[in-house]
């Protein structure tokens, strides 16, 4: 059982804390509000046609057999070693300095679906078929890499880049893989309404193998910067890019840290607060005979909650947000708990304004330099 000193930030919260995470709770629900009617517009053609829902109760029971299952190794499939992945060197940021080159990196993904029902039908996403990513490294020689996974329709690099004061890390002396999610950003269809469109678009088979799929690729991503000569490899992500990256912790030992940030933990409890959305899903699977519990047996089976972590406890670190109403804190606890009470960090906003953001920045370079990942004190 780890000890409470490594609980830090809001921990307890003080009044003016208090304050921020109730003020800025009521700006994540009329956000949660907007991406959910907009998660249920893409939502609504799969949904109230008959055909497109044929087989989905056959699809999402064979998911939640292998989540009932257990084996990790076989839900999360290692990816076949040596993929060949193009580089691309681009202009690189100011902000690096005259020690610092981009470049961007892209590979024909070797996924394939988990369920063979749906196998090809996966497969025809041409675009969504290319995993890339932006690389920035030292000009000297590789350096220990920290993967950075962005949220649901949040892909833009520059974006991911601010955020997380990515330039910070990279001044310090790490280098920095920024990824695009499966149906984001270039791996989008041309013809998608926006970033992460086609993540829910085709129905819940599909959700399940994006983010299967997201594993696999980051997973041929940490096999390059390794055999690049990357000492060490860690991952962060935020949101959908915190879920990802949880999920890594359950079936990528190569890794030497992860630390989700504002992480959905468990999707489908998740489903039932976000209105319409939730309302819809609900509707549709009634028709199937279904119910959000059997949507949630089968989603489980690539959540952190459902398998033990395979990188040690000592390098697992939370990153949540006391005001966050899209991912709660009640989901930062679920996957504490499950991780034997790891490192935890609260912050006192919601899930888009990380209020006190630098004392958590602070936090992760003590713990990259105390897990002897870089020399960041």
């Amino acid at each position: 059982m780890a000890s409470s000193a490594l609980i830090t930030g809001a921990s307890p919260p003080s009044l003016l804390e208090s304050a921020v995470a109730s003020g800025t709770a009521m700006a994540d629900i009329g956000l949660r509000t907007v991406a959910a009617t907009l998660v249920a517009a893409t939502l609504a053609p799969f949904a109230v046609s008959r055909h497109a829902l044929a087989g989905e109760a056959e699809q999402l029971e064979f998911y939640a057999s292998m989540a009932a299952a257990g084996d990790a190794a076989a839900v999360f499939r290692a990816p076949p070693q040596g993929v060949p992945v193009r580089v691309r060197r681009i202009q690189p940021l100011p902000l690096l300095g005259a020690a610092g080159r981009v470049d961007r990196l892209s590979f024909e993904s070797p996924f394939e679906a988990l369920n063979p029902a749906v196998r090809d039908a996966f497969a025809t996403h041409r675009r969504n078929s290319i995993a890339r990513a932006e690389h920035w490294r030292h000009t000297d020689g590789p350096r220990p890499t920290i993967i950075v996974i962005h949220g649901f329709m949040a892909s833009p690099y520059l974006v991911n880049s601010a955020f997380f004061s990515l330039p910070w890390f990279f001044g310090h002396g790490c280098d920095v893989l920024l990824v695009t999610l499966p149906f984001h950003g270039a791996r989008a269809s041309r013809l998608s309404p926006y970033s992460g469109y086609g993540l829910f678009a085709y129905g819940m088979a599909h959700v399940n193998e994006a983010i299967l799929q997201a594993v696999s690729d980051i997973r041929v991503f940490v096999g390059y910067l390794l055999d690049g000569g990357a000492p060490r490899v860690g991952v962060t992500g935020i949101s959908l890019g915190g879920y990802t990256t949880a999920a890594l912790a359950s079936s990528e030992p190569r890794l030497h840290f992860a630390i989700p940030n504002a992480a959905v933990t468990e999707l489908s409890g998740l489903v039932r607060t976000w209105f319409p959305a939730g309302q819809l899903i609900g509707a549709a699977l009634a028709r199937e005979g279904l119910t959000l519990a059997d949507l949630g047996r089968s989603l489980a089976v690539h959540s952190a909650l459902t398998y033990q972590p395979v990188i040690p406890h000592d390098r697992l670190f939370i990153i949540g947000g006391l005001g966050d109403r899209l991912a709660p804190p009640a989901q930062s606890l679920q996957l504490w708990a499950h991780w034997d009470r790891c490192r935890l960090h609260w912050y006192p906003g919601n899930h888009v304004v990380h209020v006190n953001r630098g004392d958590y920045l602070r936090e992760m370079g003590r713990f990259l330099h105390n897990t002897g990942f870089s020399d960041i004190a």
